[in-house]
């Protein structure tokens, strides 16, 4: 078996260990383990795939993001969402590099970041101006993932996904109130982020080894 497939079915045992014992449940120490490695592994998968070193440090931090995540307290949701914005600014940066270009996509993200300031920055309290800054990072970096060449397609998909899984994460932390609803929210954001960023990992190796 290929070696990034090898970090790729590793990655994957590990999500889906967190998808099954702890997506929802309290924090321990296994779920750090089991959220952190499943996102860690992709890092070597995408670089040796040939994936650019922005794309590679955005797969580090969004580790160092999910591990931040699994703890508990605004500190560590704070060191998890600069993790996870810088990453989407590495991601930003490797996208341009790949040739992303203005498109059709970029109005409609702008309408769905105006969105938020009245469906969840009033439910955010003292993390709004943090939340907010997210918001228009995440939201720059789809955009220009929307650009990419259609023979970049996993990266748009995983990108997309990213959008979705946030936008998910949103609704639990600020929104949804019903347990069995959180529930199914950690549930389908996991397999939305972990998916989302195996697909840019992967395509972005792809894409570079093809080039």
């Amino acid at each position: 078996m290929p070696a990034p497939l090898i970090c790729l079915s590793l990655a994957a045992i590990f999500a889906l260990i967190y998808l099954l014992r702890h997506a929802g449940g309290p924090q321990s120490r296994a779920k750090s383990v089991s959220k952190t490695a499943a996102v860690v592994a992709l890092v070597p998968m995408a670089g040796l795939a040939g994936a650019p070193l922005p794309i590679l440090a955005g797969l580090a931090l969004g580790a160092v993001g999910d591990f931040a995540l699994s703890r508990d307290g605004q500190r560590a949701f704070l060191v998890g969402m600069a993790a996870f914005a810088a990453g989407h600014l590495a991601y930003l940066w490797a996208f341009l590099d790949l040739g992303a270009m203005p498109s059709g996509w970029t109005i409609g993200l702008i309408a769905l970041g105006l969105s938020t300031e009245f469906w969840l920055l009033p439910r955010t309290g003292g993390l709004c101006w943090p939340v907010r800054g997210y918001i228009w990072i995440i939201v720059a970096m789809a955009a220009a993932a929307m650009g990419l060449p259609g023979g970049l397609w996993p990266v748009i998909a995983g990108s997309a996904a990213f959008v979705a899984s946030d936008m998910i994460l949103a609704l639990e932390l600020f929104v949804l109130r019903d347990a069995r609803a959180k529930l199914f929210a950690s549930r389908a954001l996991w397999v939305l982020y972990w998916g989302g960023q195996a697909l840019i990992g992967w395509g972005a190796g792809a894409s570079m080894a093809a080039g």
